[in-house]
């Protein structure tokens, strides 16, 4: 996005909310930058200069505003396919730099470019090309706000939040912080203390997660409720509540709950303490996990002929094994049959997990344990002998399957991968791909329901026919499934 000064000032003024996270202004007279959505008095226009993400105002000195917290915006929301080969190794490297940032990883921008095929010096001239501040510097910005987060909204000693934000010493996260905030973090702590709405309990890490409306929060919930294994996930009102495995998030097992404030765009996250140290790999993953970056106004638009309440989102999985087996069991039967399959797995090969909620107390099976078990233990389940096969085969190659799971790996090298597996064919593979890696433009070949709607809507009949329609929902053909899906009322 190259950004008009005129038409981002113009934004500001009417405080439009499908710009947020895509715009940020920096005022000059007060050394501040905001989301165009803040509610601070309009600045002159004098005083404004915008930029595309907070590394740009960070990086011209601008320090994030105390009110708006452009922290919690969500991201740009840009569809994965461009045409621009300079803008695409761009995206990647940021999208890597997003998972540097919540690993905690030592910052190399080397590595970085090995990563991606290319030489550190060609990676640092594009990126500083196209998003206007060197890798490293996005980096920094990316830790430093997710530290502002933490001590903002949860109770973290300071010295857990500078590991969990990615500095190796509290010495150099008191250092850059002050440098970066011109304020120390036990000061933004005690300021954040005043205010009893941003305190959180001692049980939880508690962050705040912010959104662009609209949001089909009641769509998104049913889907997520419609496939909750009994034990691992739940749905109460506007909150959706799971537990994860141990080396999902963490290295142990946790629970999470993300609960909607849809009167104020947001959504609260509180998890286990056990994943604290692992703060912003679970942010980034919840995120994914409720489709907290989409952008409502291009999807919507690209959609219009389709039935269905705007603001659908795609849900993906914080647990991208578990996805793949869900979709395994769920081959020819209905989501309730696969749920009861998938539930009896988990009592067989899951394990005992803590959590707030009695009703939730098991971990999904890992994918080492089921691969030590034979076929004739899972088929016992009531798994047809191919399906428990599949499984088998699928746990055993999983670690090599997580390996194509990185923004470098296009999703159809995904895809091919999983169709090499026994018993796993394109649809399954597009409906793992589409959900685990938040692919926004999957077609599942194939899909009934989604043939069924189409010659229902639009008189179309057959699979060429809907691939040749399809074509102009590009690149959102994955929301485009949803509303075909939800069309029916039916549980796909």
């Amino acid at each position: 996005m190259t950004l008009d000064a005129d038409a981002a000032y113009q934004a500001l003024a009417a405080r439009d909310a499908r710009f947020d996270g895509r715009l940020f202004v920096g005022v000059t007279s007060t050394g501040v930058y905001c989301r165009p959505i803040c509610r601070v008095r309009t600045p002159l226009r004098r005083n404004c200069r915008f930029f595309e993400t907070p590394a740009q105002a960070e990086a011209a000195s601008f320090r994030p505003c105390l009110k708006c917290r452009p922290e919690i915006a969500p991201g740009a929301g840009l569809p994965w396919s461009v045409m621009d080969a300079s803008r695409t190794l761009a995206r990647q490297a940021v999208q890597e730099l997003n998972a540097q940032a919540a690993s905690g990883e030592a910052a190399s921008l080397a590595a970085l470019a090995q990563r991606l095929g290319v030489s550190d010096r060609h990676l640092r001239r594009i990126f500083l090309a196209e998003q206007g501040v060197t890798p490293m510097q996005y980096l920094q910005t990316r830790r430093l706000l997710l530290a502002k987060q933490l001590l903002t909204d949860s109770a973290m000693p300071v010295a857990q939040v500078a590991l969990a934000s990615g500095f190796r010493s509290l010495r150099r996260f008191n250092a850059a912080f002050a440098e970066h905030y011109r304020m120390s973090p036990s000061r933004l702590r005690g300021d954040a203390e005043r205010d009893p709405v941003t305190s959180s309990p001692l049980d939880a890490v508690s962050i705040t997660l912010g959104y662009r409306a609209p949001l089909d929060h009641a769509a998104l919930l049913r889907f997520i409720a419609q496939r909750a294994i009994p034990g691992i996930e739940e749905v109460e009102g506007l909150a959706v509540r799971r537990t994860v495995r141990a080396g999902v998030l963490g290295e142990t097992a946790g629970w999470l709950e993300a609960r909607f404030e849809l009167e104020r765009d947001r959504v609260e996250l509180r998890f286990a303490p056990a994943l604290a140290a692992a703060s912003a790999r679970v942010a980034a993953a919840a995120r994914r996990w409720l489709d907290l970056d989409a952008a409502p106004a291009h999807i919507d638009a690209a959609l219009a002929g389709l039935p269905g309440a705007p603001g659908i989102r795609l849900p993906g999985s914080l647990d991208t094994f578990e996805l793949a087996v869900r979709a395994v069991l769920g081959q020819q039967v209905t989501v309730a049959a696969a749920r009861t399959l998938a539930r009896r797995l988990v009592e067989a090969f899951g394990t005992a997990v803590a959590s707030p909620w009695p009703q939730l107390d098991r971990q999904f099976v890992a994918p080492e344990r089921l691969a030590c078990a034979s076929v004739a233990e899972i088929a016992g389940l009531g798994i047809v002998r191919q399906r428990a096969q599949a499984l088998l085969a699928l746990a055993d190659a999983w670690p090599g399957l997580e390996t194509l799971m990185t923004p470098a790996t296009a999703p159809e090298d995904f895809i091919a991968a999983l169709c090499e597996l026994p018993g796993i064919g394109p649809w399954t593979a597009h409906y793992v791909a589409m959900r685990a890696l938040g692919w926004p433009d999957a077609f599942p070949p194939n899909d009934v329901a989604v043939l069924k709607a189409m010659q229902r809507l639009h008189g179309l009949a057959g699979q060429r026919a809907a691939d040749a329609h399809a074509q102009a929902w590009r690149p959102w053909r994955s929301y485009a499934v949803l509303r075909l899906w939800n069309s029916l009322e039916t549980q796909t």
